[in-house]
């Protein structure tokens, strides 16, 4: 402010508001003293409503009949049984200055989705499954890839690629898993989000006549079914992954190569670095042992190359969907 009255003096106000930026008007207003004292409060309008007017305005918006409906609806119907109380903006007006401008119908409200919260100590004891999509030649067209993990062992027990996805044909392709695995009724649950074929009746039935408990994922909450996401992440990061398939049997060769690898030869970090095939088929104590003696033979040679005596990876006693201990100590901290 202090350039622009230095400026006014040499170049006059118009220049010296055109290169300081400041405001004419606002020049020649600081200028003027407040003749007449503060600025008084500005009158209401003539045609205001009156406070008797605002509240049967109010009163009107509020009774039974109208509590839930719009202003525009309510001044609409209002002026078919020829009653006009004021505008529409002039009742959006009036509830503004109550707080209660916001949505004012009664909605059906859903009660919150349970967190699926499962362990398994045991291979058999819970399975996810899920689909996802693999790419085609054709824009806008992919197989289905359907897969069942089990989250203990990692053991993906049952696979297939269709060319479209449906309720009948996860139906086939479960009831096929369950055969292959000999799993009895009662003992298993299966796992998956909220899909169109997880959740259909054909699906269901299925699971009835098994006696096989099912278990769902929250709404868009992927967490809820790790195993198979993290399979899938797999597959798709997998270095000879095609990225697209030239037909559904191009898809089905290569998800044969790899489900192969995934199960025999993947040492997977979750499971002390076992393959799934290892510890769903319960060779644990077995690679264990034989690992242990590798390690003693290495530290008996060498003590000096180990700070302490090495041991195998300890293979973890539960798989948890969601599990309540982690999940309060992360609230905690």
């Amino acid at each position: 402010m202090a350039l622009f009255v230095e400026l006014v003096v040499v170049v006059g106000v118009r220049r010296a508001a055109a290169i300081s930026g400041v405001s004419r008007a606002g020049h020649y207003r600081s200028r003027q003293p407040l003749m007449f004292g503060p600025r008084r409060p500005r009158r209401a309008p003539v045609n205001a409503l009156s406070p008797e007017q605002t509240a049967q305005v109010l009163a009107v918006l509020r009774s039974n009949e109208f509590c839930e409906s719009a202003p525009a609806q309510v001044w609409a119907r209002l002026l078919d049984r020829g009653v006009y109380l004021c505008s529409i903006a002039t009742m959006y007006r009036v509830l503004r200055v109550v707080g209660e401008v916001g949505d004012r119908r009664s909605q059906r409200t859903h009660p919150a989705k349970i967190k699926p919260e499962l362990v398994a100590t045991r291979p058999l004891q819970v399975w996810s499954w899920d689909i996802t999509k693999l790419r085609s030649p054709t824009r806008g067209k992919y197989f289905e890839l359907y897969v069942i993990i089990d989250i203990y062992s990692r053991f993906v027990v049952g696979w297939t690629v269709a060319e479209r996805e449906s309720g009948r044909l996860a139906k086939t392709f479960i009831a096929r898993a369950f055969r292959s695995q000999n799993v009895q009724p009662g003992d298993l649950t299966l796992h998956s989000d909220r899909g169109a074929s997880m959740t259909s009746k054909t699906v269901a039935q299925l699971l009835v006549d098994l006696g096989v408990d099912r278990s769902h994922s929250r709404p868009h909450t992927s967490n809820d079914n790790p195993y198979s996401e993290a399979a899938f992440k797999t597959l798709k990061y997998c270095p000879a992954f095609p990225g697209r398939f030239d037909n559904v049997h191009a898809a089905r060769r290569f998800c044969t190569r790899f489900f192969e690898y995934y199960n025999h030869q993947h040492y997977h970090s979750g499971i002390a670095l076992l393959t799934p095939a290892t510890v769903h088929h319960g060779r644990v104590n077995t690679v264990q042992t034989a690992r242990a003696g590798v390690l003693d033979v290495a530290y008996a040679q060498h003590p000096e190359r180990f700070s302490h005596r090495p041991h195998p990876l300890t293979m973890p006693t539960h798989a948890w969907i969601n599990d309540p201990p982690r999940e309060a100590n992360i609230r905690t901290n």
